[in-house]
């Protein structure tokens, strides 16, 4: 079971580039989180995936020498859904269609997928700890400047 959690209902065993896939599947399970529930469905169940994933990651890599094995998606979706909170956030409050939104959503999963592979700053810090809190918290915080970086960029465009 946790396998099966860890790795996003084995999206993680997908090849090459298990994290991009882990994305993906964040993306997709975005929609009808956010079509159902909102920003505020969205929210509760980031920050329950964040924590639970924790525990999760500790399980499934307490015997192993490798501390974030590529298969382990879970964080991945984590940070891309919070990425995607400005997203969700704008469509709720303006009373759009997500599919209006798409460069937006496009957007988030680029520069997540960005940040998550370069890993500066505060994302390189919390990869370096090498445990399953470094684990979720480097996808969480590429998650958290990808959020930043949309509110910002959405400021600019539409000017205010």
């Amino acid at each position: 079971m946790n396998k099966l959690l860890v790795t996003v209902c084995y999206v993680g065993l997908l090849k090459p580039a298990p994290g991009t896939w882990g994305s993906l599947a964040g993306i997709l399970l975005f929609l009808p989180i956010h079509m159902y529930g909102g920003p505020f469905l969205l929210i509760t169940l980031t920050i329950l995936i964040s924590i639970v994933g924790i525990f999760l990651v500790k399980g499934a890599t307490e015997t192993s020498e490798d501390k974030d094995p590529s298969q382990i998606v879970i964080d991945e979706v984590a940070g891309q859904w919070i990425s995607l909170l400005p997203v969700s956030f704008g469509a709720y409050v303006y009373k759009m269609d997500l599919i209006q939104l798409w460069p937006w959503l496009l957007l988030a999963f680029i520069l997540f997928r960005f940040f998550d592979i370069i890993k500066l700053g505060p994302v390189k810090w919390a990869d370096d700890r090498n445990d399953a809190l470094g684990v979720m918290l480097d996808d969480i915080f590429a998650g958290l400047i990808v959020a930043f970086m949309l509110i910002v960029s959405a400021w600019l465009y539409y000017g205010y």
